[in-house]
């Protein structure tokens, strides 16, 4: 049996990642890794879908259990990666695809080198703003310091695989889809033992 890939997927806030994201999963078999996360739960957020919503302290007793595969601090909040149930899928031969911030891509860039790594884009600037304001969740002075930030995020783009612009949702998805396809297509190990298996039927 294969094994799975890990599909690490970035990009501004509002950039459409976590919609992307969801809808890779119901079209497709692949398995979305939930983050622990410090910060308050938002208006419709449920536990264990969208994150995992822990303390401080006790996100902190995770670390030294060396149960994340990464984590990172972001507007005084921590985001981690579990690590134990994303590696089994993986062994299990089953894709991971993971919704994080480029710090904690970039993390898992040390950890996991084999990670697929897909950089998420606004098809504009004012297009990013009206969707972090129609959210209907965060203060203009919020908003003002997130919009600040994107430029130094896209900045890390030369460290991704693939790019993709979240114009038409449908459209983005299916570029998506295809980079995962095409990942499984690349020669591989496992091609070498399925060409080792020809030779046996001669």
């Amino acid at each position: 049996m294969r094994k799975g890939q890990l599909f690490i997927i970035s990009g501004p806030s509002g950039a459409g990642k976590g919609t992307i994201c969801r809808e890779l999963v119901k079209e497709s078999n692949v398995m979305f890794s939930v983050s622990y996360t410090t910060r308050e739960p938002r208006p419709g957020e449920k536990e264990g879908v969208e994150y995992f919503f822990v303390t401080k302290g006790r996100f902190q007793e995770l670390i030294e259990e060396e149960k994340l595969l990464e984590y990172a601090l972001n507007f005084e909040n921590f985001y981690g990666t579990p690590k134990a149930p994303v590696l089994l899928a993986i062994e299990e031969g089953k894709d991971v695809i993971l919704d994080i911030d480029i710090k904690g891509a970039l993390s898992i860039k040390k950890n996991y080198p084999d990670g697929i790594f897909i950089f998420i884009l606004p098809p504009s600037m004012s297009e990013l703003r009206k969707r972090i304001t129609g959210r209907g969740t965060e203060l203009p002075e919020a908003i003002a310091l997130r919009m600040k930030g994107v430029l130094k995020e896209v900045s890390y783009i030369d460290k991704y695989d693939y790019c993709v612009v979240n114009d038409q949702l449908h459209e983005a998805v299916s570029r998506v889809k295809a980079i995962m396809m095409a990942e499984h297509s690349r020669v591989s190990a496992d091609i070498y033992k399925l060409i080792e298996t020809y030779k046996e039927e001669i």
